[in-house]
């Protein structure tokens, strides 16, 4: 069965609509820059940064 579309005025948003979506977006994510990186997730970046030969000598020393 085909669907058959009628002619007229086709779907999406009006600028006024898009503007106040992208305002409200703007908000949220300036809210979570803000909050910042925890700092469990920090220690993990910082981890993975490390060089493999660090990582290896860290560990040897019970560091962690």
């Amino acid at each position: 069965m085909t669907e058959v579309k009628k002619p007229g005025k086709q779907g999406g948003l009006n600028a006024e609509i898009q503007s106040r979506i992208g305002h409200q977006l703007r908000a949220m994510y300036d809210e979570v820059v803000r909050q910042g990186v925890p700092d469990r997730f920090a220690d993990l970046i910082r981890k993975l940064d490390t060089p493999a030969d660090a990582n290896l000598a860290a560990n040897k020393d019970g560091r962690d």
